[in-house]
């Protein structure tokens, strides 16, 4: 406990708390944090930025970013004061991250890469890569990595700033906060829904990670380092599930950014292909498609985007097939709630994976483990996340008055894990060297996640949600 101050770990907790705090004020009228920027699909680039609350609609969106940025780096500085950093290198290599992480999160949300099918119309738009708004991570890390690899000169004097691991731990306390939300909104459906979701996710989890770990291991000769979070990152929830995953068994901040990465880009794949399979073979089963979409689509925006566009196709074709109106939304909700449920088991498994490196896969013969090393090997930051849940979770289930609020105040916090994902993609590409990379395996690594992923993750999500969604049907219209 003597190093609660001291380290990385305890720092994204006391940050990522604080800024959970400070978005609660919109329960008690306070609105705190309602000026953070706010980034949407764009196609002018002067309306892609507004204040996240209607509180601050008068504020231009330039304004806004500006004092989010203000803001990050004043909490950042705090912390890095405390570490005993180079407070002034630290405060000029943050900001240059920082526009930089940005401007990369800008161009990823630009309509013609960003804009899902569903959204087109809407846009007024005839194509779109449809890759959503996450492609801004792919955009970051691309760039950290040309930074890192053709410039070596910016990439040393930005190394004080240079923190992945500390931008990726705050992001996943804050993360909890928006989770909390998610999970209380699922009480509110049919606990016939909830119930199999449930069931479905740790059936299919326990599943997909043994096999994927095996696997790797197995016919790629992937070490446990790799394998681990490879596993996690495919099972579970992409980004936050592999960081989390990678430091409860102290692997290198390396590897569990580049396997986030390759599951947003295959999570776009999944994207264009998936809801048209939906629609063509499991019309009649609107709720199976709706929660297959939840169970192989392995990012949060891209699992959402499927459910929407699945919801859509199939209501379109059972009223053409069968004169059958399904009311909107039912299958996104099915997809939403069982990728709630997965984002759920993200910090179980940490805790799960650290007593494992404990006990077996790092233990010495004939060394006893001691209660403290559990503790010390422990991500602290997943304390956070099950702080922010739980505490959110109360609030909006003893608490239903303020409900609207707290959802509120949980999309304002939510800015800012957004603004830390990103910087942990352009800073993890700063720190990668291309050559390293290659002979760590990354090549091996795509083609694991592609066995995988089509050889049997997406056909076990099918079959799944058949078991525990065959029959059930939405309510029509």
């Amino acid at each position: 406990m003597k190093d609660i101050f001291k380290t990385e770990d305890w720092w994204s907790v006391w940050i990522g708390l604080f800024v959970f705090v400070l978005s609660l004020g919109v329960i008690v009228g306070l609105d705190i944090l309602g000026w953070g920027v706010a980034t949407s699909v764009w196609l002018d680039v002067g309306k892609a930025m507004a204040p996240v609350s209607k509180v601050y609609a008068a504020l231009p969106g330039v304004v806004c970013l500006i004092l989010t940025y203000a803001f990050m780096l004043v909490i950042m500085s705090v912390g890095a004061r405390a570490m005993r950093m180079d407070l002034g290198r630290f405060a000029i290599g943050f900001t240059i991250i920082f526009w930089a992480s940005y401007g990369c999160w800008l161009i990823g949300n630009f309509a013609y890469i960003a804009a899902t099918p569903d959204k087109l119309a809407s846009m007024n738009i005839p194509w779109s890569l449809g890759l959503t708004g996450e492609a801004g991570f792919i955009v970051a890390l691309l760039a950290g990595l040309i930074i890192g690899n053709f410039f070596p000169g910016v990439t040393a004097y930005l190394k004080e700033a240079t923190r992945p691991e500390w931008y990726i731990k705050t992001a996943i306390v804050i993360l909890g906060a928006s989770l909390g939300v998610s999970a209380a909104g699922a009480t509110s459906i049919a606990v016939t829904v909830m119930f199999r979701g449930f069931a479905a996710i740790v059936e299919a989890y326990l599943i997909y990670w043994a096999l994927v770990y095996f696997v790797a291991r197995k016919f790629f000769k992937f070490n446990r380092e790799w394998a681990a979070p490879l596993a996690s990152g495919i099972s579970i929830c992409g980004v936050s599930a592999a960081i989390a995953t990678g430091a409860a068994i102290r692997a290198r901040p390396v590897v569990p950014i580049m396997v986030s990465s390759l599951v947003v880009l295959f999570a776009v794949v999944e994207l264009l292909i998936l809801p048209f399979l939906a629609q063509t073979f499991l019309y009649t089963q609107p709720m199976v498609a709706g929660a297959w979409m939840g169970l192989a689509v392995k990012t949060d925006g891209a699992a959402v985007a499927s459910g929407a566009i699945t919801d859509s196709l199939i209501r379109a074709k059972a009223m053409v097939e069968s004169g059958i109106n399904y009311k909107e939304g039912w299958m996104l909700m099915t997809t939403t709630t069982v990728k709630v449920f997965i984002d759920i088991f993200i910090g179980i498994w940490a805790f799960i994976l650290s007593l494992v490196w404990v006990y077996g896969i790092d233990k010495k013969t004939g060394e006893r483990v001691e209660a403290g090393q559990i503790w010390q090997r422990f991500p602290k930051f997943v304390i956070g996340y099950f702080v922010t849940f739980l505490l959110m979770l109360f609030v909006m289930l003893s608490l239903p008055n303020l409900a609207n609020q707290a959802k509120a105040g949980a999309g304002e916090a939510n800015i800012f894990r957004v603004l830390f994902f990103v910087m942990t993609f352009f800073t993890i590409g700063l720190v990668s060297n291309f050559r390293k990379l290659w002979e760590e395996g990354i090549g091996r690594l795509a083609l694991v996640y592609v066995v995988c992923l089509f050889g049997f993750i997406i056909w076990i999500g099918l079959v799944i949600s058949w078991i525990f969604f065959n029959g059930i049907m939405p309510p029509t219209a």
